[in-house]
């Protein structure tokens, strides 16, 4: 899977379900303090990426997970690994 139609589909998402505006979301921006994604909305973004991308989301991996790039490049990763 291409990493451009990951970083689509994941922004697609972002501002449909978190209302947040187009130019928030650049590869640099912090999910907690500059997207203001909460714990719990960590949940919510699992069940899209089951969903969208085929995999479960384990807890664990997503703790290293904190700007938009990183989210990008866990869902890369896992449906590339192959």
């Amino acid at each position: 899977m291409q990493k451009d139609y990951i970083i689509d589909k994941v922004n697609e998402f972002l501002i449909d379900e978190f209302e947040l505006e187009e130019d928030q979301l650049t590869p640099d921006a912090l999910l907690k303090d500059d997207l203001e994604i909460e714990s719990l909305d960590f949940v919510d973004i699992a069940v899209i990426i089951e969903k969208e991308f085929g995999f479960k989301v384990g807890g664990e991996e997503m703790v290293s997970v904190r700007t938009l790039d990183d989210l990008y490049n866990y869902i890369f990763n896992k449906v590339n690994q192959n």
